[in-house]
Order: C-alpha cells, then sequence, then structure tokens
C-alpha cells in the first residue's frame, strides 16, 4: 500500500506513535513502515495538492491486528494518551476503530471475529453497524493486560477500502480483471473478496458520485498491492479512476 504525501516524515511519524508500526526502511522521498514486513509505503512529492473530499481516491487503509486482545492493549494505550479518533463500530464480522492521519487519509483499526461465526447467505455475508463495546474489547486483554508496544507480529492491511465515481462498475472491474468476488452490497458500495474473507477490497460512492479520473498531483493513494494466493508473474493495473493496483 503507497501514499503520497506533502511531508513524509510527518506522516510516519503519526502511523509510527498511533499504529505502533515501525520503521522498515527508507530510499530517498520514501519511507516504509511495517511490523514485520513492510506495509506502508509514503512518499513525498513537492507541489501536491491535498485531495478533495469529493474526488475518486482512498477512503480507509484498514489494517488488521492479530486478533481481539490486541485491539483491546490498543484501546487501553489510546485512553491513557488521550488519542483522538473519529468513531468505532461493531460490523458483526469484525469490531473496528476510525481514524484520520495528518494528510487526511482514512485509517481503520480492526480485529476479526472468528470466521465460524460469520454469516453467509448464498454467497452474501452479513455485516452491519452497530454499537462498538469497548469495555468487551478492552476486557479481551485480560485481567491484568500486557501493555501495547507496537503493531503485534502478525499485523496487516486487512482491506482497502475506495471511493469511486461508480461503484457499480467498479465492482464489475474488480471482479472481471482481477477475479474478486462479490460478497455484499449497499447504498452505493460493493464489498469484494477472495476465499470468503468479509472484504480485501470496497468501493463506494457515498461522497464520490460521478467523480472522474484522479490526479497524480494530489496527495493519498499511491498504489494497492496485492499478493497472490499461487505463483505468478507480477503485473500492474489501473481502474477507470486512476488507481494504480500492483499484483505481485
Amino acid at each position: 500500500m503507497g501514499l503520497r504525501a506533502r511531508d513524509a516524515e510527518r506522516l510516519a511519524a503519526w502511523y509510527v506513535q498511533t499504529l505502533g508500526l515501525r520503521e522498515i526502511d527508507r530510499a530517498g522521498s520514501t519511507i516504509r513502515l511495517g511490523a514485520e514486513a513492510p506495509l506502508l509505503s509514503i512518499t513525498e512529492i513537492a507541489g501536491l495538492r491535498r485531495a478533495g473530499a469529493r474526488e475518486a481516491g482512498l477512503y480507509h487503509t484498514a489494517f488488521l491486528l492479530p486478533t481481539r486482545a490486541d485491539l483491546g492493549r490498543w484501546v487501553l494505550q489510546a485512553v491513557e494518551r488521550d488519542l483522538g479518533v473519529d468513531g468505532a463500530a461493531d460490523h458483526l464480522v469484525s469490531e473496528a476503530i476510525y481514524m484520520t492521519d495528518p494528510e487526511g487519509n482514512g485509517v481503520e483499526l480492526y480485529a476479526d471475529r472468528p470466521q465460524q461465526d460469520w454469516r453467509w447467505t448464498d454467497g452474501r455475508v452479513e455485516m452491519a453497524s452497530v454499537p462498538f463495546d469497548a469495555q468487551a474489547v478492552v476486557a479481551a486483554a485480560g485481567t491484568a493486560p500486557a501493555r501495547w508496544t507496537g503493531a503485534p507480529a502478525g499485523t496487516m492491511i486487512g482491506h482497502v477500502h475506495l471511493k469511486v465515481g461508480n461503484a457499480s462498475a467498479a465492482a464489475s472491474w474488480w471482479q472481471e480483471r482481477l477475479g474478486f468476488d462479490e460478497v455484499r452490497r449497499r447504498d452505493g458500495a460493493v464489498f469484494l473478496s477472495t476465499g470468503r474473507y468479509h472484504h480485501h477490497v470496497a468501493v463506494n460512492e457515498w461522497v464520490s458520485a460521478g467523480a472522474g479520473r484522479r490526479s497524480a498531483q494530489t496527495t493519498g493513494l499511491d498504489f494497492v498491492e496485492l499478493r497472490r494466493s499461487t505463483p505468478a508473474a507480477p503485473a500492474e493495473f489501473t481502474d477507470d479512476w486512476g488507481t494504480v493496483i500492483r499484483v505481485i
């Protein structure tokens, strides 16, 4: 996953301090962060304009923690440090907290519920947005919880949520070009995955309906990188809104 930034140092510091990522390496104007392997690449580019809310691009990057206990430990230290969040929700398949980074990029931090508890009907997974039970999440960390010391081993980007001009057209593109399955559809948004995950990619037109191709001179999403489940040659695709998808 890559971001274009006006100030890479400031943006990287936020992901380190807030999400507990660590710097893996840097080259030129690019800083790479992760928990073990690189997850997020931040490239500073001079003269970028901050992307507008109604433009196509990134809705949020969703960082998946290995366990609910890890999410509980993050909540405890966030309360102690008075970290600001935009909101939180229980999605039935997962429990999530939402934030915005210093350059306006949406961020989700979440933990999945056990997959055997997900409800599927005719290839569609049941999801919702109901109140987040912070006490139960914190309790999952135990009666004498270990302190949060940063993103634990196994942290990954679980899904990416994109803003597009037409959600149905975008969903068709992901299915036809990259072989994803549609697993949920609601009010201007489509959720897609492979292997019966609740979603690896979501596309919505909630504020971006009718948006055209993204400018390369704006902050925000630089590229999305996907890993194949079986060996094959790397490939690169670009969707109708200028989002670059690298398949490795």
